[in-house]
């Protein structure tokens, strides 16, 4: 079974968005996604300052097995991009909700964190 956090909100597309009462979050992929996706190798990430509408593509993540989108769960600014992923793409591996988050952002709609699925409904839809 993945590891769901409870703190924690989710997106279909299997991006996880752990979100501050100031406005700002951090945003990577769960531990469902990379263990689907094997071995990651390759991690292209935004620059910070790069705005994003919710569902916006904002880097690709290479693995072994496959090439995927990584899509934005909610509208932001980039504030800051995890850059230890670009010698050690495998955190995304072995901490998906430590040290393998991806971008920390500035939300444009705080709202739009309230519309992302519940631990209890991700864990429904990768069953």
């Amino acid at each position: 079974m993945a590891d769901i956090p409870a703190e924690l909100k989710y997106t279909p597309e299997h991006e996880w968005v752990r979100a501050g009462s100031d406005g700002t979050a951090e945003i990577g992929i769960t531990d469902y996604a990379q263990g689907e996706l094997g071995d990651v190798v390759y991690i292209e990430l935004p620059k910070a300052g790069a705005k994003y509408s919710k569902h916006d593509v904002f880097g690709t993540i290479e693995a072994v097995k496959a090439v995927s989108e990584l899509f934005s769960p909610i509208s932001c600014e980039v504030t800051q991009v995890n850059e230890r992923l670009d010698k050690e793409p495998a955190l995304v591996n072995t901490d998906p909700y430590g040290d393998g988050w991806m971008i920390r952002v500035r939300l444009t709609d705080k709202a739009e964190v309230d519309q992302l699925l519940s631990p209890e409904d991700y864990a429904k839809q990768v069953g």
